[in-house]
């Protein structure tokens, strides 16, 4: 990975690698507390590597080796540090990969820059995912605790922990997903596992329903979890942005 930085405009610089090639350009967008470094984001640099095409990975403000503190974050926030990174090289048309909370950016990024879409890969997508799952996952107790400090810290079923701010919360409701009609008229591909114990499999078919489009695929693997990054899953998303790409007579 030849990784670079990008200064979004106030210091903060933001880590991204830019493999050229044909287009469309395949942006990777990554979940929350992941980055560009994963086994499903190398594995599609790697395709595309192989294949001559363009692909572009990135990691927001806070994560992975861009600059910035994760609590600072929201997904407003994060949706620009990848419209930002986007702009600049992704070129006329592109196809979003998005991984969990990268499934809900790139649908604001779908919705921002509608002419440039060319398809659309969510995979566990987890749109609305700050006040459908995580807000009322939270007690009473936790929940006045966030408000009153502005954040907490809780431990996270991958290691460590995470930390959930009352910005986070707060600002995911001006983006919400699941409420209204999606203007998307792009290819839409969403695989999901059925046994995620993070994003109900519902999300996907109540997400395929909220989009316009009528190019919309729901693949439900069975045994699947969360991360969907053993090497049949893998396989199965491969598959499906070659199938896209194909499509757009790549």
């Amino acid at each position: 990975m030849t990784q670079a930085m990008l200064d979004r405009g106030d210091g903060i610089r933001l880590a991204y690698d830019h493999l050229h090639g044909a287009g469309p350009t395949v942006v990777f967008l990554p979940g929350f507390m992941s980055d560009m470094t994963g086994d499903k984001a190398e594995a599609v640099a790697a395709w595309c590597a192989a294949r001559g095409r363009a692909c572009l990975r990135l990691d927001y403000a806070g994560h992975g080796a861009s600059a910035g503190r994760f609590e600072d974050g929201t997904i407003g926030i994060w949706t620009q540090d990848a419209l930002a990174v986007i702009d600049r090289f992704a070129g006329p048309r592109f196809v979003l990969i998005g991984s969990s909370m990268g499934g809900w950016i790139a649908l604001n990024i779908a919705l921002a820059r509608p002419s440039a879409l060319a398809g659309l890969i969510g995979i566990a997508a987890a749109p609305d995912f700050t006040e459908d799952l995580m807000w009322p996952a939270l007690s009473v107790a936790a929940r006045a605790r966030l408000l009153a400090e502005g954040a907490l810290r809780t431990p996270s079923a991958y290691g460590g922990e995470q930390i959930i701010t009352r910005a986070l919360i707060e600002d995911g409701r001006a983006h919400l997903r699941l409420r209204a009609a999606l203007p998307i008229a792009a290819p839409v591909r969403l695989l999901q596992g059925q046994r995620d114990p993070d994003v109900p499999w519902q999300t996907a078919v109540r997400l395929a329903d909220h989009i316009d489009g009528e190019d919309v695929r729901v693949t439900l693997v069975k045994d699947g979890d969360h991360r969907l990054s053993r090497p049949q899953d893998i396989a199965l998303l491969l598959a499906t942005l070659a199938a896209l790409l194909g499509q757009d007579g790549g």
